[in-house]
């Protein structure tokens, strides 16, 4: 019997740590041939630097590595950047023929892929579809769904929603949030000499209570740069070791990290108790999330890992607006009273008890089971439930 191939493609180190189970399953699996494809941010050394050497030293097969990044850090980069991805990718899915493609989540590059495998009549499967949003990221991430064929979402909302999008019931499984699953897995204590070898800025004590920040640009709106600052200034004012990790590269991370750079040039005094890093392995930032007294920002991190992990969460801003979230967090609009005063009152709180709102048992167990073994097919229709 023939091996059925999957591709997997992989642009950004977020998106392989999330998916390291599901893919290292995979590709235990006598009965699937597992291709990888790199692209993206994750070819960039000031964002990935050797994650792609790493990859390739786990054994997994590199199909193709396409540098397909745009930069510049705004619309107009973005956008070039994903007609890029259209284009190598196209050529590379062409050749490598799978069987199946894996999308994760709502990257505008990923959007890209799955146009491009749609095109070429090859079967998709998304993960994490069915969630909403607070930017351009949920609109991505429904498109992503009306091209794929095969759906993993990690909540029931989610499939309530994918459901309402007229897909096919056979076809949706609620598996629960990999990202989640990795967070029970992980088990990796990190040091403060670790930390403070990574990135800038000053040496954090993080045996200490410590903060830390994850605040990317919001894609539809055009006041990162003053958002970003009005957080600093907050957490500055706790005078807390804080670990801020540097913005993704989304439309707006060029303002963002200027302000950064020009703060920490020109306000010592306000970082003085800060390190400043790109990024770390996905098992030393759920390590360090485990330990922290507060994540202030708007990853979506805060969202779903710290649920199980009881951390508390100050989640600022439209990035993550109408997400599934539980009791750990705090939202805030872009006041610095707001903030002060969410992340003030999460200190005093302490940890939450662990969620099991986007929890699963063995969810990449089941994703790869599901992804080995679900018929396969190419022509999409509108289920109408109502009918």
């Amino acid at each position: 019997m023939a091996k059925r191939k999957i591709c997997f493609p992989i642009t950004s180190r977020a998106y392989y740590g999330r998916s390291q189970l599901l893919i290292k399953k995979l590709h235990a699996r006598p009965d699937v041939d597992l291709k990888l494809m790199l692209g993206g941010s994750i070819l960039l050394d000031k964002y990935s630097r050797h994650i792609a050497d790493d990859i390739a030293a786990g054994g997994f097969d590199i199909e193709a590595s396409l540098f397909n990044v745009i930069e510049g850090g705004n619309h107009v980069a973005m956008a070039k950047t994903a007609c890029l991805t259209a284009l190598e990718f196209t050529n590379s899915l062409y050749t490598a023929s799978p069987d199946l493609v894996v999308i994760c989540g709502d990257r505008f590059e990923q959007l890209a892929i799955a146009m491009a495998a749609a095109y070429l009549n090859i079967t998709i499967a998304h993960i994490e579809g069915g969630d909403v949003t607070g930017s351009i990221d949920e609109s991505v991430r429904h498109a992503i769904t009306k091209l794929s064929h095969i759906h993993f979402v990690t909540n029931e909302d989610a499939k309530r929603r994918v459901l309402a999008m007229g897909e096919d019931p056979a076809y949706v499984f609620n598996t629960g949030s990999l990202d989640v699953e990795l967070a029970a897995h992980v088990h990796t204590t990190i040091t403060s000499e670790q930390i403070n070898a990574l990135g800038v800025g000053h040496d954090v004590d993080i045996e200490q209570p410590y903060l830390m920040v994850v605040q990317h640009p919001v894609t539809t709106e055009a006041d990162n740069r003053a958002h970003l600052e009005t957080t600093l200034n907050v957490v500055a004012s706790f005078e807390l070791p804080t670990i801020w990790f540097w913005p993704n590269p989304d439309a707006g991370t060029g303002e963002m990290s200027d302000s950064l750079r020009g703060m920490r040039e020109k306000h010592p005094e306000l970082t003085s108790h800060m390190r400043f890093i790109t990024n770390v392995p996905a098992n030393d930032f759920i390590a360090l999330l485990a330990h922290a007294d507060c994540l202030v920002g708007n990853s979506s991190a805060g969202i779903k890992e710290c649920s199980y992990l009881g951390t508390p969460v100050v989640n600022i801003g439209n990035r993550q607006q109408g997400r599934l979230s539980g009791e750990h967090v705090m939202h805030a609009g872009y006041d610095a009273t707001e903030i002060g005063a969410a992340i003030a009152t999460q200190l005093a709180h302490g940890r939450y008890e662990p969620s099991h709102i986007y929890f699963k048992d063995n969810a990449s167990e089941t994703i790869t089971e599901l992804l080995a073994t679900t018929p396969l097919y190419t022509q999409k229709r509108f289920h109408d439930r109502s009918a």
